[in-house]
């Protein structure tokens, strides 16, 4: 089976390109756009499959979550017609859903209203927080409590997550590819249930860090996350994602069935793996925008000396 992989440089889709032998890597990198109908054509011909893999928590430039999420998935949809292609598996998130505020969540609820509409065999992937190396779970974290010495709770009340091993993950993506599935749309979650507070201490913990913690309200949350947005390079939080740690990421929305017991994920939110995804470093000057612009800036004018 030949499989397309959208957002194949990305974190879930490089993974799954890892565990396929015969992988079509679709990204800006490999100069696909997500929008155009022709380059993503020529990409998915001869693929059986198209694992949908592309997506963004927050927006930059002409980046938007309609671009992405939405133009980009008629685009897949539209390319995987003309290609041929017999089975679409679209990555999306536990809770997206329409007329929620957030246009992170309503944006691939849009798109998974575009695959179940395309007439084409699918399976939607309603999926958790999926962590491993190079994820923005383990990795945000670790380098946060290595960089502050107070590391701030959302919200008064204790919400939580089912964390999902990137192993994991890849498992019910192929599972899905093969048809293995037999639900068009499934909730992927962890076999842990735990309390973001104990997500984030556990971490911490497996870091050799011991920081204090301090629950604020959603709103400042907010608030902190529209700041790192403008200031760094990744943020440390992304609007999207604050809204996601507000709610928890523990039960589907709409409500979805799991899949299959005999593919759902079963590897424990455990301190090994949580050490296998720990990174270096902690956060620096490096990682805020403005560096990075000083940086090119500082590129382009020795390139020209040079020139």
């Amino acid at each position: 089976m030949r499989v397309a992989i959208t957002g194949g440089s990305g974190f879930v889709g490089r993974n799954l390109a890892a565990r396929l032998d015969d992988a079509v890597v679709v990204s800006r990198r490999s100069g696909a756009d997500i929008t155009d109908i022709d380059a993503l054509t020529a990409a998915f011909e001869g693929c059986d499959a198209v694992a949908h893999c592309a997506g963004i928590n927050r927006e930059i430039g002409d980046q938007t979550f309609r671009r992405v999420h939405v133009e980009g998935t008629a685009a897949v949809v539209e390319a995987a017609r003309r290609a041929g292609v017999r089975r679409i598996v679209m990555v999306s998130f536990l809770r997206a859903r329409p007329d929620c505020g957030s246009g992170y969540h309503e944006s691939k609820w849009e798109a998974e209203e575009i695959i179940r509409a395309s007439g084409i065999p699918h399976t939607i992937l309603k999926s958790g927080m999926i962590y491993g190396p190079g994820d923005h779970m383990v990795d945000h974290v670790t380098r946060a409590v290595r960089t502050l010495p107070m590391f701030w709770t959302v919200g008064y009340r204790e919400r939580t997550a089912r964390p999902v091993p990137i192993d994991d993950a890849v498992d019910v993506l192929v599972a899905a590819l093969e048809g293995r599935i037999p639900d068009p749309t499934v909730a992927v979650m962890g076999v842990d249930e735990v309390t973001l507070g104990e997500a984030i201490r556990r971490i911490a913990r497996v870091a050799g860090r011991r920081p204090a913690f301090l629950p604020v309200p959603t709103w400042i949350v907010r608030m902190l996350a529209q700041v790192t947005e403008w200031t760094m390079v990744v943020p440390l939080v992304a609007k999207a994602q604050a809204r996601m740690l507000a709610e928890g990421v523990s039960e589907a929305a709409p409500p979805a069935p799991e899949v299959p017991l005999d593919i759902r994920p079963a590897r424990p939110f455990s301190d090994e793996r949580i050490r296998a995804a720990l990174p270096d470093g902690r956060f620096g000057l490096s990682d805020l925008r403005i560096a990075r612009r000083i940086q090119r800036s500082a590129w382009t004018s020795s390139t020209m000396r040079v020139s």
